[in-house]
């Protein structure tokens, strides 16, 4: 015997609504998430917000998994990031299939002793996020200048 659903083909349940609505929070969420790591300079933090094999795109750097993106980031806030801090927003989400978005942001690194973002760090990031075990995480980061340069 076979039951079907009350609701009309196409339409959602409430479940659903509520599942679609946590997962937009959780990834537009995952930015503050990696402004905390940074904040904290937790490299093993920062690196668990990738899939295991997760890359890591920057401007002249390409890591791949996360014991490359750990070594680079314990590198790099014991050298240029030291001190610095790092905002960001999301400006864009994009559904690409089940369990898999593409989330766009902006912001950039502040300078050690500075409080405002200058306009030279200023960057655009995409990011691929996978949904993998219940949990959000990157399988592929990103970054360039916002703005052209002149």
């Amino acid at each position: 015997m076979t039951t079907k659903s009350s609701a009309p083909t196409g339409a959602k349940t409430a479940d659903q609504t509520a599942a679609q609505a946590a997962d937009q929070a959780e990834i537009a969420a995952l930015p503050a998430r990696m402004m905390g790591t940074w904040a904290a300079h937790d490299t093993e933090g920062f690196a668990d917000l990738f899939t295991e094999d997760g890359t890591l795109i920057l401007p002249g750097v390409y890591k791949k998994g996360r014991a490359e993106i750990q070594q680079f980031m314990a590198t790099a806030f014991a050298g240029p990031y030291k001190g610095t801090r790092v905002i960001g927003q999301p400006i864009d989400i994009k559904p690409l299939g089940t369990g898999v978005v593409a989330l766009i942001t902006q912001g950039g690194v502040i300078p050690a002793g500075e409080t405002e973002l200058p306009e030279k760090a200023a960057i655009r990031a995409s990011w691929i996020l996978v949904k993998r075990d219940g949990q959000w995480r990157l399988a592929v980061y990103q970054n360039c200048p916002r703005n052209r340069p002149e």
